[in-house]
């Protein structure tokens, strides 16, 4: 990975959601929100299949969404099932995971999101939204939900364009520019070879309409992508997206972007992380309250690590890698969202195992940096 890695010496490790028989995964899909010390956690749930080490989840059997919630800053988690409604009552964006007759792609076309007519008040002060979808290829279906009231209830599902684009894959990556602004960053499908690219997309009228503003980096080379977008915005103004990368020879990497326009265009700066092991696995991108960058991520090559690296000014350059764990049982893991507690430790949340034939669980560990 260039750098050696170090090791924090102030960290532990909890878990959040670890069932017998079940496999947890994926909150980068889904999204962590902090309140203070309460935090939530979006991730799915299905049943475990141990013949199969990489995504080892029963295709034949549902993905359950499913919440985490903590009040101590991540010290301890209790699961919650999502308090929302989900189209035909199958799960989301994980139809790639499952058979095509448990696909929500299916229920869709009877169930479809709707347009959101009201306008939302981005800047309640118990806001969050998360970002939905149904597969992700061509004809993949995105759509959103909000919540006022720190994810005890979402409102949704509201429908979210294509932007005339073969298809949409939206994983939770968002910035509020005020009470009726925001700046959503998503996955187009832009081609049948490669799973897509990263556009910026906006709203300034509560989340009633929202229109495509630009493209965040170049077009890959298929079948490579750029795809599972985390930003920031820092108090200059600056916005800073990470991206998850894989070019045509199957080489995995974290590239990052900057804009000085409010996205309307971007240039990019030297890749933070240049290889992310076998198979890759998306960026948590965090602002951490004294102004430094948090870029956590795994890596899936051996020993199967949760790593973090810092930057200090504004992403020009970065940390050696910080071990925050290792030592999994397989490179089935990762997809971390991080965020930051009142008292400055860094919450990291992840899947994790412990054996090939283990299941798989939420974790998070908890850190100074």
């Amino acid at each position: 990975m260039g750098a050696l890695h170090y090791r924090r010496p102030a960290m532990h490790h909890v878990t959040i959601h670890h069932e017998p028989g079940h496999y947890a995964g994926w909150p980068a899909n889904y999204g962590m929100w902090n309140w203070g010390d309460q935090i939530v956690v979006a991730y799915t749930v299905g049943r475990f299949k141990p013949r199969l080490h990489f995504h080892a989840v029963d295709p034949a059997r549902p993905l359950i969404n499913t919440q985490s919630r903590s009040t101590d800053g991540g010290n301890t988690w209790t699961a919650e099932p999502f308090p929302g409604k989900t189209p035909g009552d199958r799960g989301l964006s994980a139809d790639e995971h499952m058979i095509p007759q448990l696909h929500l792609s299916q229920a869709i076309a009877h169930d479809p999101p709707t347009p959101c007519t009201s306008p939302t008040d981005f800047t309640h002060p118990d806001f969050a939204l998360m970002c939905a979808r149904t597969g992700l290829d061509v004809g993949a279906v995105a759509f959103f939900y909000t919540s006022t009231d720190r994810c005890r209830s979402w409102q949704g599902p509201f429908a979210l364009p294509n932007h005339n684009h073969l298809g949409i894959a939206a994983r939770t990556d968002y910035l509020i520019d005020s009470p009726t602004a925001l700046t959503m960053f998503l996955t187009a499908r832009t081609n049948a070879e490669s799973e897509g690219r990263v556009i910026c997309v906006q709203t300034e009228d509560g989340g009633r309409t929202f229109k495509q503003i630009s493209n965040v980096g170049p077009e890959p080379d298929p079948p490579g992508f750029a795809i599972m977008p985390s930003s920031v915005r820092l108090p200059t103004g600056l916005l800073l997206t990470a991206v998850r990368r894989r070019d045509a020879d199957n080489h995995d990497w974290i590239d990052l972007h900057r804009s000085d326009d409010r996205g309307q265009t971007w240039s990019p700066l030297q890749p933070p992380v240049t290889h992310t092991g076998r198979g890759g696995n998306p960026p948590a991108l965090t602002l951490l309250r004294d102004r430094r960058l948090c870029l956590t991520y795994a890596h899936r090559d051996a020993p199967f690590s949760i790593c973090a690296k810092l930057s200090e000014d504004h992403g020009q350059t970065w940390s050696p890698p910080i071990t925050l764990r290792d030592h999994a049982g397989c490179h089935d893991i990762g997809y971390p969202r991080t965020v930051q507690r009142p008292d400055g430790s860094i919450v990291t949340a992840y899947y994790w195992n412990d054996a090939p034939n283990s299941e798989r669980y939420l974790a998070a560990t908890i850190w100074e940096a």
